[in-house]
């Protein structure tokens, strides 16, 4: 294995003209993901998920407004099931793993495990064994006390057999896991950490973990995912960069919109250990708006992006010659 550390400025594949806008009044769309009709199905702050058409038809569902456990629902990470409904990582106070179903309920899934609270519930993903991996970014709460590279308290678990348990417990804001193309490995973005690390997974969990890729001023991992290639695709807050990172360790960086000034406030704010919320609700002169997921069309010639803080998905073509 490979380890990276992208140049901070090599120059991108794309910019912003390349970018172009996907249905408008979405509410937080952190997480997306491609539907087999090619529709697109992302988060949506205080009600559930956002349903847009490939016509650009936008259809909104759950409870409105969607509170659970006191709180307002904060979908972070999510995943459509085979039977209509969508399974929702509440990053809000009322925390826990959320089931919405067709008829727009909210069932709860697991809300602790091994006696422990998932507070800040992040990503939620099922594989193809039927098996649920769930990130929790910290047990503090509220969870902007572990807006640090110093505190290391976030959660991989996983849910096998109907069966949930914790498979790491010292992850520095674990924020989107994915398995590893060949899938005897599990790779995590450490968003404070500023890093992706890789573990081997076996019967008896995760084990033999590394950094994969150490990034540097400004980038702070989010969303990544697999294409058909092999190449991990890495998404940026802050920085606003999107990197692709190939099975050889080599990184392309592949759009940028950044606004060096936000990436001093924030730089400064994590040495001195004041960062908040607003640090990741501010974008600056960025155009992305803090861009925190991706997911490919089903032939990979289009990537699609999510975001903390816009109102629209953003569609950038796959450079040719390096098609997903």
């Amino acid at each position: 294995m490979h380890e990276t550390t992208p140049h901070p400025d090599p120059g991108a594949k794309l910019s912003f003209a390349d970018v172009t806008h996907v249905g408008d009044g979405l509410d937080r769309p952190e997480s997306i993901h491609v539907s087999p009709d090619g529709g697109l199905v992302v988060s949506h702050r205080a009600r559930g998920v956002s349903r847009i058409s490939k016509d650009g038809r936008v259809t909104t569902h759950g409870p409105d407004p969607a509170w659970v456990n006191g709180a307002e629902l904060v979908p972070n990470g999510i995943a459509p099931q085979a039977d209509g409904s969508v399974l929702i990582a509440n990053i809000g106070e009322g925390g826990g793993i959320w089931r919405l179903t067709r008829d727009e309920k909210l069932e709860s899934v697991v809300s602790v495990v091994d006696g422990v609270e998932l507070a800040a519930a992040n990503f939620v993903m099922s594989d193809s064994e039927g098996r649920l991996w769930i990130t929790v970014s910290t047990v503090q709460q509220p969870r902007f006390n572990a807006y640090s590279d110093k505190v290391a308290d976030g959660l991989i678990v996983l849910i096998e057999n109907g069966k949930p348990r914790i498979l790491a417990d010292d992850i520095c804001f674990a924020n989107e896991c994915r398995l590893t193309p060949d899938g005897g490995g599990l790779v995590v973005s450490e968003t404070f950490a500023r890093r992706i690390t890789r573990f081997d997974l076996g019967p008896d969990g995760l084990s033999n973990r590394q950094t994969l890729v150490q990034f540097g001023r400004g980038d702070f991992p989010d969303g990544i995912r697999y294409d058909r290639a092999g190449n991990l695709w890495v998404t940026c807050i802050v920085s606003n960069r999107l990197w692709r990172i190939a099975p050889d360790g080599s990184a392309c960086l592949i759009l940028e919109d950044r606004d060096d000034a936000l990436i001093d406030r924030v730089e400064t704010a994590l040495s001195t250990g004041s960062m908040g919320r607003e640090h990741f609700y501010d974008t600056g002169q960025s155009r992305l708006g803090n861009i925190a997921s991706i997911a490919f069309s089903d032939d990979e010639s289009r990537a699609y992006l999510g975001s903390l803080c816009g109102t629209s998905i953003l569609s950038i073509p796959v450079p040719q010659g390096d098609s997903a």
